[in-house]
């Protein structure tokens, strides 16, 4: 048997872990640490959040908290079993084992349990289905313990039937694969072709979910490869993406990208031909208008907006910048330099600051020019010529040019 003592697991033992544990314990309920914040301690990382499994029912949960004047969360996770208690500005959610008694690909009928295997048995990948008691004792019925430590990654059980009990875990697969494997291909065959039998599972998923998973994806590693897996295996066409998506194109620009940390739009991007490749997937994936605009914005741009031959390859960015009536110019340009690979030049693109034009319109006035129309084309011209001079000329300069204009 296994026992975790490190510094990440002993730092869980707050306040408000101590008085939740003590709890259980008078009454006899066990309660565990469950699934992936199971895997990061044992990867000797600090989990995100924790989440914790009990052999008591949510209405023995309530009832104990209730008594004990401990706070509940309605978070409506009731009817799948979990229950949030707020204890030392800590919330602690708090699931019974269960069993699931239906399954129709999207969403689970579930039944409780007091039985730890038959919980762990429902969980997706060995490396999820772990348990860890609160004295570090190591649960693992899977070996997900094993798995880990090899990097590999592996469905709990028959992989089919892991995925037709919910078919995002296709989807779920990939995301774990590129962070936990070391190198691409390392796959077990088996699981390929269930992954492959099963991807038309993924059209009754919603979008919402699909894009969570996939920008994950797009921002682990081996994503490439992955990418390139979802065209072999015939997932794409199921989440949104395009069927002859550009991968010259995606593999030039994924390795453009590796150290500059892109949005996962920036990459998607890549396999994107045309205008309507951003608006199809927005179609299915639901993707923010945001997301949708930096990829409408990369696919326009990429070809002809690149830095300029000479002293000042910065120049098409910013003038562009300067020019462009609409806001986070900047971050879509910031973008496009990680597209293209520019790292030198995103360094520089980021601390420039946009300088503000030094003439008005009051300036004008001040100078006799009355008529309105008159001011807006003395401005126009100026700011031209403001332009031309890289953005270095001051009031000064620019209001002498005007008296030669």
């Amino acid at each position: 048997a296994m026992r975790l003592q490190n510094p990440q697991f002993q730092a869980l033992f707050t306040p408000g872990l101590r008085s939740v544990a003590e709890l259980f314990e008078k009454k006899n309920y066990e309660l565990r640490i469950a699934g992936g914040a199971v895997r990061d301690l044992l990867s000797g990382m600090t989990p995100q959040d924790v989440d914790f499994a009990t052999t008591a029912t949510p209405a023995e949960m309530k009832e104990m908290f209730t008594s004990a004047g401990v706070r509940l969360i309605n978070n409506k996770g009731e009817k799948h079993g979990t229950i949030t208690a707020r204890l030392h500005e800590q919330n602690f959610e708090i699931t019974t084992l269960r069993i699931d008694v239906v399954t129709d690909g999207r969403h689970a009928e579930v039944e409780f349990t007091t039985d730890w295997e038959k919980d762990a048995e429902r969980r997706d990948l060995t490396v999820n289905s772990m348990f860890l008691g609160l004295d570090g004792m190591l649960y693992d019925f899977f070996n997900g313990y094993e798995d880990l430590k090899n990097k590999k990654i592996r469905f709990v059980g028959k992989a089919s039937e892991r995925i037709q009990e919910d078919y995002l875990r296709i989807l779920r697969y990939f995301r774990f694969y590129g962070r936990i494997a070391e190198k691409p291909g390392d796959h077990e065959p088996s699981t390929l072709q269930a992954i492959k039998e099963n991807a038309k599972g993924l059209a009754g998923i919603s979008g919402e979910r699909i894009w969570v998973e996939l920008k994950k994806i797009l921002l682990g590693n081996h994503v490439n490869h992955l990418v390139r897996l979802m065209y072999e295996l015939g997932i794409a066409q199921y989440i949104g993406l395009p069927l002859d998506g550009n991968l010259e194109e995606f593999d030039r620009v994924t390795r453009n990208i590796q150290n500059l940390c892109p949005k996962p739009m920036t990459v998607l991007t890549s396999l994107f031909k045309v205008k309507d490749d951003v608006t199809n997937l927005d179609l299915r994936l639901k993707i923010s208008k945001e997301e949708k605009n930096l990829g409408l914005f990369l696919v326009k741009h990429r070809q002809e907006l690149i830095k300029a031959t000479g002293p000042e390859p910065l120049r098409p960015y910013q003038d562009f910048i300067m020019d462009s009536r609409e806001a986070n110019t900047n971050s879509k340009i910031y973008e496009l330099l990680k597209y293209q690979g520019e790292e030198q030049l995103l360094r520089e693109m980021q601390e420039w600051t946009v300088p503000s034009f030094p003439v008005s319109g009051h300036d004008l006035r001040k100078m006799g020019v009355s008529s309105g129309k008159e001011i807006g084309a003395a401005l126009q011209q100026l700011r031209d010529e403001w332009k031309k001079s890289g953005y270095h000329m001051d009031k000064e300069e620019l209001l002498s040019c005007l008296k030669k204009l």
